[in-house]
């Protein structure tokens, strides 16, 4: 934003609402653009007023409050997805429908009196009522999606939208035409210190003495709470795995005892090259950056987060993703060369199969990291709120 741009903007506060959330993929993507936009605004002498709106028992509500930025509740529903559209009429289903007007209409009241310059929305069925509240409000409103496909929410939003936000050129082809010419490929916001992890730095933290840095090391994560199915095809080709490099493995606090009475049959050298932790938190950045060869899920988060660090990875997709998002996200960079994807029956000799040419080949697996770093975009924050501030100023 330049100085021309800043004069253009009221003297008082710039007055943002943001809304998203239900998982981390839509939240920490708004937490990261609130941060930026705030930034932004600092720097040209501007300040920020912020108002969440959310689910009172969501996780953005959480965030919001740990982040010290106010926030608001709405009703909201949300709708299962099924191939029966008998199902579709469920008791749940027509119950939480039934939560959506309630849910417009107070969003409509919240909208109304913090009257803000511009409505950020990252998907989640909350954002659903706080985005036609926006329209209803005539304030302008962003929509910003993080998956290759679109979510249902931002679907619904599609054509309220004054500007609309992709992370992939690939889903704009899924936009109605009216929004096509609003849209804008910003990437998915990655948090900065993702970025700025050292490797020598993760060694140190985590104590892995045992670790030969002559190998390349692999990180295995499930997410915070651990996946039983990563878990169990990588305990079972563990031997192998470890005769070929290091090991972080990130399994889940309620999984690390079974895993531990499983790895402590290791031998000892391989033992020395296993570190298993139930939780990595503050030291991610720096397992990052010691990883090369990440075997993961492949929510819309981690993706950002490896392609703006380009790393080679294995993406063993979450089958129950709402929409099977995780699939098509993993798909979309195989085909390009950029990872590789476990779509099938996930077995350890599969799992082999797919892991052992980019630990054996370093020429394979620099190609794959150097095709999924031109799929990322680590000024995606920036971009953003580009977007931001372009509803605004028009």
């Amino acid at each position: 934003m330049n100085s021309a741009d800043a004069n253009r903007l009221p003297r008082r506060a710039f007055r943002l609402i943001v809304t998203g959330g239900g998982t981390g993929g839509h939240t920490y993507p708004a937490l990261t653009a609130v941060r930026t936009l705030h930034t932004r605004l600092a720097a040209a002498g501007r300040a920020l007023d912020v108002l969440w709106v959310g689910t009172a028992d969501g996780l953005e509500s959480r965030v919001a409050a740990a982040e010290g930025i106010e926030f608001a509740a709405v009703a909201t529903g949300k709708i299962r997805r099924s191939k029966n559209p008998l199902k579709l009429v469920s008791p749940a289903n027509v119950k939480d429908m039934s939560n959506v007007p309630r849910g417009v209409g107070q969003a409509r009241r919240i909208v109304s009196g913090f009257r803000p310059d511009v409505v950020l929305a990252t998907g989640g069925y909350v954002a659903v009522p706080v985005g036609l509240a926006a329209k209803m409000c005539r304030r302008p409103l962003v929509v910003h999606e993080q998956t290759v496909r679109l979510g249902l929410a931002n679907r619904a939003l599609a054509r309220a939208a004054t500007r609309f936000a992709v992370s992939s050129e690939s889903t704009l082809p899924l936009l109605p035409e009216s929004a096509r010419r609003l849209t804008a490929v910003t990437g998915n916001p990655v948090r900065p210190e993702v970025l700025s992890g050292q490797a020598d730095k993760a060694v140190q933290t985590l104590g892995l003495r045992g670790f030969d840095r002559r190998l390349p090391t692999v990180y295995v994560t499930g997410g915070a709470q651990g996946s039983q199915q990563i878990n169990a095809v990588v305990r079972d080709a563990l031997p192998w795995l470890l005769s070929q490099a290091n090991v972080v493995h990130q399994c889940g606090a309620a999984n690390v005892a079974a895993l531990q009475q499983h790895a402590a049959a290791l031998p000892g050298d391989l033992a020395g090259r296993y570190h298993l932790t139930g939780f990595v938190g503050p030291e991610l950045p720096d397992v990052l950056a010691l990883a090369d060869v990440v075997i993961s899920r492949s929510g819309a988060g981690t993706i950002a987060e490896l392609t703006a660090l380009g790393k080679a990875a294995v993406f063993i997709p979450l089958a129950t993703s709402a929409g099977n998002e995780q699939a098509h996200n993993a798909r979309h960079l195989q085909e390009a060369g950029a990872a590789v994807a476990l779509l099938g029956e996930v077995t350890p000799e599969s799992l082999r199969n797919a892991v052992a040419p980019l630990l054996t080949d370093p020429h394979q697996r620099i190609g794959v990291a150097e095709r999924a770093r031109s799929h990322g975009r680590p000024d995606a924050a920036e971009r953003l709120v580009d977007v931001v501030l372009s509803a605004v100023l028009g």
